[in-house]
């Protein structure tokens, strides 16, 4: 034995020398040396046995170190030495086991021995908290000298004090010693009984009572023992508890504590509980005031909680017999709750834990039939308020608490929460700070149940404040890098994101977008992390697995809580109030409203829950999982309406008919899993008619269409539960099939249907090709018409799989015709694709039949523009659209289709016939080797027959598209670069163009300018022959000469109208007729009249952007001037009035002097605009006046062409840039100048210095017509004997011959024809 203050606890060395001294100066002159221990410290036995009574002395359990000694003899004498001996002996001769270090008992001495010992236990070993003992253990045994039961100096009195001393007192070697010690435990157990019987009264019961405590806690066995052969000792245990000592008490407690904790004991004493124990304990607990009777008592009651039958006994008094409720000491009104509330208002913090845990131990066995007496004690009301407590157990013992009482509805109806979810706000806010994790968990869960479970009726967020610091706390919590931090988190905002919850004014939208890109965020951030750690070694499968199924948890509470958010903004959608903030400025942006928060909701699902989720999928698939997946894809049509159908577009596109339709055949056939099978026939449903009512390439079902097809929908996807293949099988069975049987076959069809038109192939297109086809033949032969939404998808899908090299057999086309007659209109059951275009043109039985109407289809529904590629070289070409490439091939295999066309140009609604124009445009510049002119020209032929003799009086209303077939008209003929002879067909066109051309109005532009272009094209591009029989057809049209008049009057006051390009055709056809009746003597039928005045004032004074015209004009002046003004066809008339003529006029005659000079000046303004195509035919046309004036009068000509303007003139068009003397034009006019011998516009020097660059230039380089002036130039010169140096013009002469016109440019020869503004143009015509 060995005696310590409480200071010193296990410090050895001189400190317990003291303490040995200390106990022989108080006891040990009263003993026999042979007490003394033979080791240091050399205590005495019998000192430490007298001081086991003193206060504040309690035994200590400490192991032995590696050497024991025995107890010795007290009898033996001091010559005997004691002698070390192996092992110590329990018991008589036997030694412990090998290797074992048996306990000893110490006296645990305070340094006050007067104060008794408390029993502080920290709050956070409370669950294991031991039942504290009394501080003393009683010299009641009979071991003292004087004791009539025991002799220290005989063999049984040291025997007995060896065996005593030697009792293990903590449960550390108990097993494997309890047979052993038993014996021993049960006679000082019987020595105990026996004390306590023949002691009159409780005072001197304590040490007895410690140690009878601290035996039964060594010996778990002696509980029972105690309680089926000691009965009475309960009587005695009964006596102590009413004893006034509360030391006394709580020693008792400890024994009753350590009896009940055996659960045999305990149902031998339930009887003794209910009659005598029951009633006293509660008023004892309540009435404790020593925290040493305070923890035994909880002690007890701990024990006693963990049976359902005194639990019930405590909380409702139940089975009580008289005699305990008339026990002494008793207290009939105290009740568990109240007696539990009042250690809830003590100030001791161990006590409100230690009450805290008692309330959980009731509350585990049955929430439900305890919960509601804790509550009408206000229990609540104080666990609320300890959430504030900086104590990190008691604020989880109450959160413990607070969650098993939150499964009562009394707790929420009592409104305990309104009380007091803002403390646990707060709470959570502040745990959150902390590191303890179990601490935040058990907050969440206890603020997932009261989110959860409140009643709808009662508001749990009065205010948004509130509402808003909820939300930001649930925002840390999902964001804590602890995954089951995060996971109750996300539970939580499940259970926030409720209407009743939000719906305070204002509804914190903008919260609530934070909220969940946190939870989705936190989402994304684990599912990655978890995705970059590759585990290797042989672990690493089992790991993975692990870790899919961890990440597959976490997603799914992820899913359920955007659920949550999904719901909430569906039910707002009802609520004018939450539609917006009300709180919001006019004039600010509105962001938090519910219309964002949609648009949210939508854009977060596509961009993150629609990842994970497919991510998540590749590893593994968990049906609970993908049923909340697809119920927040269907509820999003609800929640955005005008994004349903761009959303299943998107979802369609991405193979969401597949995924859905493989999910059900994996987990829903027979009855398995009918909520997942409801929920993706609720999502196939609502995508299907989406995309139904909404289609891209096609038009969109009759409401009656739609009805059906959503009944169909409705009622048949549920049954569909099948694979790809069976489905495929199931499509292709020719056998008879019922309604029921067909009904499942149209909805599979559908499905695949709209798979296919948004590029989800997952079928095979042979298996499917061949299942179409007999689906359709099982129809004929049953004779059904299926519904059009059917058949359309059933024409698609065997145009879609048509193999190129495999065509239908006649049996199946026959079968499609036949069901198509039976169609009002084509538009029913087509989709635009190019396939089924190509489907319908391949065969002849449907081209005849439907082909123009499929191809006005599909150019109605075509938005690929050929515009961009109109007017593009054949270098340049860029590539097709996909659509057009087919249509071309089809035009190039089977050119009649391009008949159909042209009838489409001609009837169909203007947008579509532009379309057809430009794409067989298109066609026509990319095919130059196919020639289908004849054909095309046949055909429009016909057209325009037609139109003359149902429309001959006004052939403008006829069509809208008649000048887009006329332009297709001029388009044939500018494909033919080379001239040709014009055939029989050519001259009827020619005849019944000028014809319609006489039967419009100068107002009716779309249809006269390309009948002009058309009309001017036969006159120029064909042989002499052709031109003289193509003028007398048209000079011989009245019609046409009055409209030409008509136009030519309108010059001056439309020059800068849109009919500006109508004009200029004009005046280029009336100088071609002039030319070419002036040249072959022509008969003509109308005169054309035309005053000078008006135009040479719109040569004068001309308009912007008006060049084309002014050349045009020009051309007209030119062959004016040529025939000397003496056409047959044109007639110069006079502008009104006109004065005498002068004496040079009649010279000059029909022109007048003034007139000339204005024509010259007009001329030079226009030269200046240095425009190549009007500065060409402002040469001509000066070439042409100089001719007719030098023939009338030379001097005059002289006169004119030695202007000092023209000398400026002529150095502005050479200012123009590098070798601009090289122009055509300029080459011309210097000619001109040189031939009327104007030394003073072009001198012998800078003629030199023209001929020196000459020589200098690459010959090779230039156009044929710049070589066809230098020509022209060079013999001028040589005429006039201005090449003063021989041998530079020998040289620049052999240079031009050695190179022929036809040959001599390395340039490619310009098109003599070409289109202009819309006006087709000859450039030799404007030229010469």
């Amino acid at each position: 034995m060995a005696v310590r203050p409480a200071a010193t606890v296990g410090t050895p060395g001189p400190r317990r020398e003291e303490e040995a001294a200390l106990l022989f100066e108080r006891a040990h002159y009263r003993h026999d040396p042979r007490w003394l221990l033979p080791v240091t410290p050399r205590l005495c036995l019998a000192c430490a046995l007298e001081l086991l009574p003193e206060p504040g002395v309690s035994v200590r359990v400490e192991p032995f170190l590696r050497k024991t000694w025995p107890i010795p003899d007290p009898a033996a004498g001091a010559s005997r030495a004691p002698q070390p001996q192996a092992g110590l002996l329990a018991s008589e001769g036997e030694p412990c086991p090998p290797g074992s270090a048996p306990e000893r008992a110490e006296i645990w001495m305070p340094p006050n021995l007067t104060q008794p010992q408390g029993h502080a236990v920290p709050p956070s070993a409370f669950w294991l908290l031991p039942f504290a003992a009394p501080g003393s253990i009683s010299w009641g045994f009979g071991l003292s000298s004087g004791s009539r039961h025991f002799s220290p100096r005989s063999p049984a009195g040291q025997a007995r004090a060896r065996r005593l001393l030697l009792i293990p007192f903590s449960c550390r070697g108990v097993n494997r010693r309890r047979d052993r010690l038993g014996s021993e435990g049960t006679g000082v157990t019987g020595y105990s009984r026996a004390e306590l019987c023949n002691m009159p009264s409780m005072r001197g019961s304590l040490a007895t009572l410690t140690l009878l405590g601290k035996l039964v806690d060594a010996i778990p066995a002696l509980a029972d023992e105690l309680v089926m052969e000691h009965g009475n000792l309960m009587e005695q245990l009964l006596r102590g508890l009413v004893y006034p000592n509360e030391g006394i008490q709580a020693s008792v407690c400890y024994i009753y504590g350590k009896l009940y904790s055996s659960p045999v004991a305990a149902e031998m004493l339930s009887g003794h509980f209910r009659e005598k124990l029951f009633p006293l304990f509660l008023s004892i607990l309540d009435g404790a005031q020593t925290k040493e009777l305070q923890i035994n008592c909880l002690g007890l009651l701990r024990q006693l909680l963990k049976y359902d039958l005194f639990v019930s006994m405590i909380m409702n008094k139940d089975g009580l017999g008289e005699s305990a409720k008339n026990i002494e000491g008793s207290s009939g009104d105290t009740s568990l709750p109240l007696v539990l509330k009042k250690l809830l208002l003590s100030r001791d913090e161990t006590l409100q834990v230690a009450g805290a845990h008692c309330i959980i131990a009731v509350l585990v066995h049955s929430p439900a039939k305890h919960a509601p007496a804790f509550i009408h004690a206000d229990i609540p009301e104080f666990l609320f308020e300890h959430l504030s407590s900086s104590s990190e157990m008691l604020v989880w013992s109450s959160y413990n608490c607070l969650t098993l009482l939150a499964e009562e509805p009394l707790f929420f109806s009592k409104c305990h929460t309104v009380y007091g979810i803002e403390a646990v706000v707060r709470s959570l806010q502040g745990s959150l700070e902390m590191n303890n994790t179990e601490l935040h968990k058990q907050g969440l869960l206890l603020f997932t149940e009261i989110l959860t479970r409140q009643p709808e009726e009662i508001k749990l967020f009065t205010n948004s404040a509130m509402c808003r610091d909820a939300g930001r706390a649930l925002q840390e919590a999902v964001s804590s890098p602890v995954l089951e931090v995060a996971a109750e988190a996300v539970k939580a905002t499940s259970a926030f994101l409720r209407k009743d919850h939000q719906s305070a004014p204002p509804v914190q939208y903008g919260e609530l977008r934070a909220l969940l890109e946190a939870m989705l965020n936190r989402c994304a951030e684990f599912s990655q992390t978890l995705l970059n750690r590759r585990p290797l070694g042989h672990a690493s499968s089992r790991d993975s697995e692990k870790a899919i199924l961890q990440r597959g948890k976490f997603l799914l509470s992820t899913l359920e809580g955007f659920r949550s958010a999904c719901r909430l903004a569906i039910e707002f959608q009802s609520e004018p109030s939450a539609q917006e903030n009300p709180f919001t400025a006019p004039s600010a942006k509105k962001e938090d409203t519910l219309e964002a928060f949609s648009e949210f909701l939508l854009s977060a699902c596509d961009s993150l829950c629609i990842p994970m989720v497919m991510r998540h999928l590749e590893q593994t698939t968990h049906p609970a999982l993908m049923e909340v997946f697809l119920s927040i894809l269907h509820s999003l049509f609800v929640i955005v309406p005008h994004m349903k159908e761009k959303f299943s577009k998107k979802l369609a596109a991405s193979s969401f008919i597949r995924l859905t339709l493989e999910l059900k055949a994996r987990f829903c056939s027979g009855l398995s899993h009918p909520a997942l099978n409801q929920v993706c026939s609720n999502f196939l449903y609502c995508m299907c008619l989406n995309l139904l009512s909404a289609p891209e390439k096609t038009g969109p079902p009759s409401e009656e269409e739609l009805s059906a097809v959503s009944e169909l929908l409705q009622h048949r996807l549920p049954q569909i539960s099948s694979s790809s293949p069976e489905s495929l099988a199931f499509l292709s069975d020719r056998q008879y099939m019922e309604g029921a049987a067909r009904q499942r076959q149209y909805c599979i069809l559908l499905l695949f249907y709209l798979a296919y038109i948004h590029e989800d192939r997952f079928v095979s297109e042979a298996e499917l090709f061949e299942a179409v086809q007999s689906f359709l033949l099982s129809l004929q032969d049953q004779g059904e018409r299926p519904p059009l939404v059917i058949f359309k998808a059933s024409i698609y899908l065997l145009a879609i799989c048509q193999d190129k090299d495999n065509t239908l057999r006649e049996t199946m086309v026959s079968a499609v015709r036949k069901f198509l007659e039976g169609i009002p209109d084509l538009q029913l059951v087509y989709t635009h694709h190019p396939l089924l275009l190509r489907f319908f043109l391949l065969y002849p039985e449907l081209m005849s039949r439907y082909g123009h109407h499929v191809l006005e289809l599909w150019f109605s529904w075509e938005d690929s523009s050929c515009e961009e590629l109109d007017d593009v070289t054949s270098a340049g070409q860029p590539a097709l659209p996909t659509s057009l490439a087919v249509l071309f091939q089809l035009l190039r295999s089977i050119p009649s289709i391009m008949l159909i066309l042209l009838d489409l140009i001609y009837s169909s609604p203007v947008d579509t016939a532009h379309k057809v124009l430009i794409s067989l445009r298109t066609f026509l510049r990319r095919n130059e080797d196919i020639q289908v002119g004849g054909l095309i020209r046949g055909h429009f032929l016909l057209i325009l027959q037609r139109l003359l003799v149902e429309h001959g009086a006004s052939p403008s209303e006829a069509s809208g598209n008649l000048p887009l077939l006329l332009s297709l008209l001029s388009l044939m003929q500018l494909r033919n670069v080379s001239e040709q002879e014009l055939d029989s067909m050519a001259m009827k066109l020619l005849h019944q163009v000028s014809k319609l051309c006489g039967k419009c109005s100068p107002t009716d532009v779309d249809i006269l300018q390309p009948s002009f272009n058309f009309l001017y094209w036969s006159l120029h591009q064909t042989t002499p022959s052709s031109q003289k029989r193509a003028a007398a057809v048209l000079l011989s049209s009245t019609g046409l000469m009055e409209l030409l008049e008509k136009m030519l009057a309108l010059t001056l006051a439309k020059a800068d109208s849109p009919r500006t390009a109508l004009l200029c055709s004009a005046w280029l056809l009336t100088a071609s007729f002039s030319a070419q009746q002036h040249k072959d003597s022509l008969q003509v039928h109308q005169t054309l009249s035309v005053e000078m005045d008006q135009v040479l004032k719109a040569l004068c004074f001309p308009k912007k952007k008006t060049a084309l015209l002014s050349a045009a004009i020009l051309c007209f002046l030119r062959t004016a001037l040529r025939q000397s003004f003496s056409s047959a066809l044109v007639a110069l008339v006079p502008s009104g009035a006109q004065p005498l003529p002068a004496a040079e006029d009649t010279v000059l005659a029909p022109l007048r002097t003034s007139q000339v000079w204005s024509l010259v000046i007009g001329l030079q303004n226009l030269l200046v605009q240095k425009d190549p195509l009007l500065s060409q035919a402002c040469v001509g046309c000066l070439e042409a006046l100089l001719d007719y004036l030098d023939a009338r009068s030379p001097d005059i000509a002289l006169h004119v062409a030695s202007q000092p303007w023209n000398r400026f003139l002529l150095f502005t068009l050479l200012d123009a840039g590098e070798n601009s003397f090289l122009r055509p034009e300029t080459l011309r006019l210097m000619t001109l100048f040189m031939r009327y011998r104007s030394s003073s516009v072009l001198s012998h020097e800078e003629v030199g210095d023209v001929l020196q660059g000459v020589a200098l230039a690459d010959l090779s380089t230039l156009s044929n017509t710049t070589l066809q002036a230098l020509h022209g130039f060079f013999q001028q010169l040589q005429s006039m004997g201005h090449l003063a140096d021989h041998s530079m013009a020998q040289t620049l002469q052999a240079s031009l011959e050695g190179l022929p016109l036809s040959t001599s440019s390395s340039q490619p020869p310009l098109q003599d024809m070409l289109c202009l503004g819309g006006v087709v143009v000859s450039l030799s015509h404007i030229r010469n």
